[in-house]
């Protein structure tokens, strides 16, 4: 039993280290990041309701991110065995300097030994 919440709080430093990970490479167009984090199968919904593949999203993510000040809030990590969900808020200063607001919930899953993201979805307003 006590090795169950040992590995459970190991898991969940390491789910919120990348998901801190995750809002600083998108912030800073990391995709050397982003390339070693994401699955081979990953799948990102975009806030314009289109979907990218893995391929696609790296090429995204390295054009300079048209919001400064992306910061995550409420987040909520919830390990599932070998998957994990994380549900977060963002706020951001768009370009024309508004202040912007989303969500986001990436979905992690335990592959040989290490997390990777293998799904994003983002919502912004």
């Amino acid at each position: 039993m006590q090795t169950a919440v040992i590995e459970q709080a190991r898991a969940s430093d390491i789910l919120q280290e990348l998901n801190r990970n995750f809002i600083r490479s998108v912030q800073m167009s990391d995709v050397r990041w982003f390339d070693l984090n994401l699955s081979e199968d990953f799948l990102n919904s975009n806030g314009d309701g289109s979907l990218s593949e893995r391929a696609d999203f790296l090429v995204q993510i390295g054009r300079p991110c048209p919001v400064s000040n992306l910061c995550a809030e409420d987040v909520r990590i919830r390990i599932l065995g070998e998957i994990a969900i994380v549900h977060g808020r963002t706020t951001y200063t768009k370009p024309d300097g508004r202040v912007g607001a989303g969500r986001y919930t990436d979905v992690y899953a335990r592959r040989q030994g290490g997390w990777v993201c293998v799904s994003a979805d983002v919502t912004r307003g």
